[in-house]
């Protein structure tokens, strides 16, 4: 049994020990013994000791490497070891020194020799090898937030808490999961909560703002402090995620306030910066990164938040501590401008980073351009590091996903298009954490399941531009060490990169968007493919995160007209993806006879390859169905009794549809509980409603009412017969008034008719309103204050209303925009977010107006939407069902051919 001497510098961090502990007990299995030797060694004097010797330390405070360094002993044939960069150098003296550029670079380095004596089972003989990282952060997300909203909290406010989530106290959960990330050389976990200060300290001024018990309090302190330790001897930043201006809800009880606070008020500052000055008193090494969007009017407000409230709470935090390093403050780019908020910033704080989504809540392409390219170069290009967030992964739930080919590219455009260095990593399941939504007893944790997700993107951060060839091999060794076999490994990495690229390719070209409310995996409606305006589309997602191309209704118009097609059609995307699929489901059959090990999981892995075959050639079949009713559309012209026979060969097309949806149900009934970790009623795509519609089994019917309307609105054409939606004979109902009491200062009440002014100033005439509206009472009051800085209408109810809000159809930034739930995750919670009806209002000489409406309990309350002008267009009972529909001529309307597919009794109709 040969020794091995030890040494390490003198007053080493944790971090080094943490490296010093992983390389001995790799010398140790290997049948090596270790001496740890006492002090410092010098170039002079190490020679003494004959036996094999290793010695770790950091180049910026050892005086021992320094000392090698200046003698020319220890030279670095590649690039100087950087920050958290190291090198393994075999020396004269029978001497190997790991060389860190940091502390963190000496642990990474240790780690790095005691894999490869792991992997030869001996001290190797000759070393000389050097790596720094390219990207500055890389870690994964965890979220403190469940797949259900707690009333009266909402959208993200979960009070921490063991019976909320038992997995944060599981300290050999953690330990495993941070020795994970430290494998994979991750040096940041970023945890999600809405707003954890009021869980994890306690203020003197503002006692009420404590949400827990304080028994929970106490072990809150010491689970995250013991947390915040092991991570940082691992290397490892802890860094918390919060939302603006989000308050406690005892705290918002005892002064009268609203959840969610669209602008500073001096009290929400105070507290805000106290607690955030706390929080870093209480936990020095933990990062804090924030989202000025959503609830805080981002645009107005928030780089006077971010400097006079968050930032300099920070400071106040560090003033009395002795930090080696200030904790990374990190802005979000989302929903709000962050370059004029970072600019002011800079100035008041060393360790400032932004962040923006790489896909945005996708994966979709490694070739981003457009907008959100122009954004990403932008913030790389300020005084700070900037961070892509590969966000939520809505396409990819809730199967597995783990293409090493796809996630390589998508990390070299990260770097070289966005010009990006650094990496926020979204598990494939998000909001159910630490679970997959695998249907097994015991139920499947996603940091196992999921492994070769993290340790690919991991990879990838620190170093983008391996060899692909190479990394192939790499890749087949690491499926076959696994599952027993390099044939088995060989065909489960062919299988793995050809699945990862069938969903990025669906939903970029057909989604109607690339974030939360669409499950990409539950299908989507023809309505949704052939008139997808009526669902507010998101055009970044094929504007920015998709290769150039066409949509469904532009590639057909000019299919009709025999014009040249421009990038990728849709025709490309639905035979590209059928072939990948074939491709995976063939490789994953061929590696099923060389699976000696792990068979169980490998079955789920086949499982979800024979799903998304299915799902594949759902959207294959349904695309064709759709291309040949948008070729009807455009040669019948508005005369729909004729060319029914482009209808009839799409009858086929629909009917395959349904047949691989009753397939991919069947097989998901059995290995999946629900198909998205957000069960919530922000879920849109397919089916509104994510609770009621969550799993395949839930939308079957709907696919399968679809095609039976479908069907008997074609047989009902082909008959000479239209249906009385389309014919006009469809009786329109007023809406039932509901009484209110305006209380806001400086406005006043109108009857709402033809001719009524919708504004206090200015000449914005009621040429028509739709019949629904006439009548109501409405609220005017200035619509050049509402276009400078918005307006705030207050008024009180006795019974639950809707108040009826109108958008005029322009994007000049005078008007009020709707918002998306794309960038404001709150922007449905009293519904409202898609119209009702759609130009519900005719003005003269200005935009039309779309009408949306918005639930109120009864009560007092306060319409904030933020700047830009809006119509008030009148107050109704809540408990009566609104119909959906275009306010316009007959042949506009009937143009949508949304009635090819609605039955009679579900035309939109919107219900309490």
């Amino acid at each position: 049994m040969s020794k091995i001497c030890l040494a390490i510098q003198n007053n080493a961090s944790p971090r080094m020990l943490h490296g010093l502990k992983l390389l001995t007990e790799a010398l140790e299995a290997c049948g090596c013994r270790t001496e740890v030797a006492e002090g410092e060694w010098s170039a002079l004097t190490y020679r003494k000791r004959p036996e094999p010797k290793i010695y770790i330390g950091s180049r910026e405070e050892s005086d021992f490497i320094r000392s090698l360094e200046r003698q020319e002993v220890l030279i670095y044939h590649s690039k100087e070891p950087g920050k958290e960069g190291f090198y393994i150098a075999s020396l004269p003296g029978n001497l190997i020194v790991v060389s860190g550029g940091n502390d963190t670079g000496v642990l990474y380095g240790a780690q790095e020799l005691a894999e490869r004596v792991r992997r030869a089972g001996r001290v190797p003989d000759l070393l000389a090898h050097g790596e720094t990282p390219e990207f500055v952060l890389r870690g994964p997300v965890l979220g403190l937030q469940k797949t259900e909203i707690e009333p009266p909290r909402r959208t993200y406010e979960y009070p921490i808490t063991p019976d909320r989530f038992p997995w944060f106290y599981d300290k050999a959960m953690w330990l495993e999961y941070l020795d994970m990330l430290c494998a994979q050389r991750s040096n940041v976990v970023y945890i999600w909560s809405g707003h954890p200060f009021s869980s994890l300290v306690r203020l003197k001024d503002y006692p009420e703002a404590l949400e827990i018990t304080e028994e929970e309090y106490k072990l809150n302190v010491e689970t995250f402090g013991w947390l915040t330790e092991e991570a940082d001897k691992r290397g490892i930043w802890v860094v918390l995620n919060f939302y603006n201006i989000h308050i406690p809800l005892p705290f918002a009880e005892k002064h009268g306030l609203e959840l969610h606070q669209p602008k500073p008020l001096p009290i929400t500052a105070d507290y805000t910066r106290k607690a955030i000055a706390e929080f870093v008193r209480s936990y020095p090494s933990v990062g804090l990164m924030l989202c000025l969007g959503e609830a805080l009017q981002g645009g107005v407000y928030g780089a006077e938040w971010f400097t006079d409230t968050i930032l300099a709470g920070v400071n106040d935090g560090l003033r009395d501590l002795d930090a080696k390093e200030s904790p990374p403050i990190i802005l979000r780019a989302h929903a709000v401008k962050a370059e004029p908020i970072i600019e002011k910033a800079i100035p008041l704080y060393p360790n400032l980073f932004t962040e923006a989504k790489y896909n945005g809540e996708s994966l979709t392409t490694w070739t981003p351009r457009g907008g959100w390219k122009q954004t990403h170069n932008n913030l790389s290009g300020m005084q700070s590091v900037h961070i892509v967030n590969v966000h939520v992964l809505a396409n990819l739930e809730p199967f597995r996903y783990g293409s090493p080919a796809f996630i390589q590219k998508s990390m070299q455009a990260a770097k070289h298009r966005q010009k990006a260095n650094g990496l926020h990593l979204y598990p494939l399941f998000f909001w159910d954490w630490p679970y997959s939504g695998d249907k097994t007893t015991p139920r499947l944790k996603q940091a196992e399941r999921d492994w070769i997700w993290y340790a690919a993107w991991a990879r990838y951060a620190w170093n983008p531009d391996r060899d692909p060839e190479t990394e192939r091999h790499y890749w087949i060794e690491e499926l076959a060490s696994r599952f027993g076999s390099r044939e088995a490994g060989e065909a489960l990495l062919e299988a793995y990169d050809a699945f990862g690229e069938c969903a990025p390719r669906l939903l970029r070209r057909f989604g109607i968007t690339e974030g939360n409310r669409q499950t990409l995996s539950l299908g989507m409606k023809m309505s949704q493919l052939t008139n997808p305006d009526r669902y507010s589309p998101y055009r970044a997602l094929w504007e920015d995160h998709a290769p150039q191309g066409e949509r469904l209704e532009p590639y057909v118009q000019r299919e009709l007209a025999g014009e040249p097609h421009i990038g990728e059609t849709p025709v490309d995307v639905v035979e590209s993806a059928e072939l990948f699929a074939d491709r995976a489901w063939t490789a994953i059959r061929r590696a099923s006879a060389h699976i000696a090990c792990n068979r169980e999981e490998f079955e789920r892995i086949a499982s979800d390859v024979e799903a998304i075959l299915y799902m594949v050639r759902f959207y294959g079949a349904k695309v064709r169905a759709a291309i040949q009713v948008l070729k009807y559309k455009h040669t019948a012209g508005g005369s729909y009794l004729e060319c029914t026979d482009l209808l009839e060969e799409a009858v086929p097309y629909l009917q395959e549809s349904v047949e691989w949806y009753r397939k991919l149900t069947g097989l998901t009934e059995k290995t999946y509980l629900y198909a998205n970790s957000m069960l919530t009623a922000h879920r849109k795509i397919p089916v509104p409603d994510g609770r009621k519609y969550k799993h395949w089994t839930d939308c079957l019917p709907v696919y399968e009412e679809e095609l039976a309307s479908f069907q008997a609105s074609v047989n009902d054409l082909k008959a000479g017969k239209l249906p009385s939606r389309v014919s006009g004979e469809a009786k329109i109902e007023p809406y039932r008034e509901a009484a209110f009491r305006l209380t806001s200062p400086g406005m006043e009440t109108y009857t709402l008719s033809k001719d009524s002014l919708l504004f206090a100033d200015g000449e914005v005439y009621v040429q028509s309103c739709a019949e629904e509206l006439e009548g109501l009472t409405g609220i005017r009051f200035s619509r050049a204050e509402a276009a400078k800085g918005g307006m705030t209408v207050e008024f009180e109810t006795d019974t639950p209303v809707r108040l009826l809000v109108g958008y005029f159809n322009s994007a000049d930034d005078q008007w009020l925009q709707v918002p998306t739930l794309d960038e404001n995750t709150h922007a449905d919670d009293r519904g409202g977010l898609s119209p009702i009806l759609r130009k519900g209002i005719k003005t003269s000489f200005y935009p039309s107006v779309n009408v949306h409406a918005f639930l109120y309990e009864a009560g007092s309350h306060a319409l904030n939407l933020g700047k830009g002008a809006f119509a008030v267009l009148g107050v109704i009972a809540a408990d009566q069902e609104l119909k959906e529909r275009d306010v316009s001529p007959f042949s506009e309307s009937s143009r949508s051919l949304d009635w090819l597919y609605d039955s009679e009794r579900s035309k939109g109709a919107i219900t309490l």
